[in-house]
């Protein structure tokens, strides 16, 4: 290849794969923009990274979320940063809120607002897939797990854009750099009311269940919750709308996938999780080398940051045959969607609860679900991928 990929240029955002696949065929490691950093494109490399934490730290991820015009961002201090022992101590104290019996509680409230959703999405046949359902699902979802007001709900899609925007946003564009930073007051300040409300008068809530939450005696202090607090609106939104919104993409360009669905709703875990891989809702993370170090035969040296390719190590032939094709009842290996390991994703079984409770609604509705020719506009982000807007014609069933 002549001259390093940048990730951020529309042509690539827009449909990155073609352009991972030249780069796990001819540089599998290999320096792209913007930065230098070191994308790592295929699955055994970007594993092997993800299981040596000791080499390879999460003090990278730090880097994309706090570039140098960006004072503050509260999510560059949370659990997707750290590193053992300060990890393990945050995440036993937020996983022991974020408990199984909370989600259990939880799907029923979701199932009567998929419906209503989807009952109103029917009627009106022409609409945006993502604020008719893919949005105010996911919305209601982490605004019941943290007690927020509903009013608020119709923000998160912009909270959720803007944070996930730092990386790619440029030195030179001081207008999303403004508006990043007054996304981050805005938030904070909302959600510092909320915690200083649930400590005079706790509620059956995420927010009371982490102010609550002991190990050893310790509880998490203002700056982990806030982190924690900001890292659940942003990923435990964003990665639900995203994944539905895909999903939905696939549905209306593949109507026989739709037809089967229908016709076998048991296959709709196996769909979901097709989904997390062909078109990741996460595309990349990031890690810092603590040491001089090999990979994939390429000499890195200490303090690199790389960008670990998700999407790409999801497409990679020596992973899974036929990486192209969308295989519905493809045996499931694990996808790398939430992550590996120790920072495997708290919200997994969240994401995919909210995914099936859609489906599982939207289905028995629909007969056809099209879209026009205009191209897809994906948002402008290396680490999530998701729509912008997603118009479809919906035809009842």
């Amino acid at each position: 290849m002549s001259g390093r990929l940048n990730l951020v240029l529309p042509e690539v955002l827009s449909n990155p794969y073609p352009h991972f696949a030249r780069l796990r065929r001819d540089s599998p490691v290999c320096q792209v923009e913007p930065g230098g950093l070191w994308a790592v494109t295929r699955y055994a490399d970007v594993m092997h990274v993800l299981k040596n934490p000791q080499v390879f730290s999460s003090a990278g991820l730090q880097r994309s979320m706090l570039p140098s015009w960006l004072e503050h961002n509260p999510i560059a201090h949370s659990l997707l940063v750290m590193d053992a022992p300060q990890h393990g101590r945050a995440r036993a104290l937020v996983s022991r809120a974020f408990s199984t019996s909370m989600l259990t509680r939880l799907e029923p409230a979701l199932r009567t607002t998929a419906e209503q959703l989807v009952s109103a999405l029917v009627a009106q046949r022409t609409v945006d897939f993502l604020p008719a359902l893919a949005l105010p699902l996911p919305a209601a979802a982490v605004g019941l797990l943290l007690g927020l007001d509903p009013s608020l709900f119709p923000r998160f899609k912009r909270w959720s854009d803007d944070l996930g925007a730092v990386s790619a946003t440029s030195e030179s564009d001081h207008e999303g750099q403004k508006r990043i930073r007054h996304t981050i007051q805005e938030m904070e300040h909302y959600l510092r009311e909320v915690v200083a409300e649930r400590s005079r008068a706790p509620r059956e809530d995420l927010v009371s269940a982490l102010l609550q939450a002991r190990v050893d005696g310790e509880a998490l202090n203002d700056a982990e919750l806030m982190a924690f607090l900001f890292l659940l609106l942003v990923a435990g939104f964003e990665t639900t709308v995203n994944l539905l919104g895909n999903g939905a993409v696939l549905l209306a360009d593949q109507p026989g996938l739709l037809e089967r669905l229908r016709a076998e709703p048991a296959l709709v875990p196996a769909f979901i999780e097709e989904v997390l891989r062909y078109e990741s809702p996460a595309q990349s993370t990031f890690r810092l080398t603590l040491e001089e170090v090999e990979l994939g035969g390429v000499r890195l040296p200490q303090h690199s940051v790389l960008i670990l390719l998700l999407g790409s190590a999801s497409r990679d032939e020596a992973y899974v045959p036929e990486p192209e094709r969308f295989i519905l009842e493809r045996p499931q290996r694990g996808n790398l969607a939430f992550g590996h390991g120790a920072h495997f994703c708290l919200g997994a079984a969240l994401t995919r609860m909210e995914a099936r409770v859609a489906l599982e609604a939207l289905l028995p509705r629909i007969q056809r679900l099209s879209r026009g020719p205009e191209p897809l506009q994906w948002t402008p982000s290396i680490q999530l991928r998701g729509l912008s807007r997603l118009p479809v014609e919906v035809t009842p069933a």
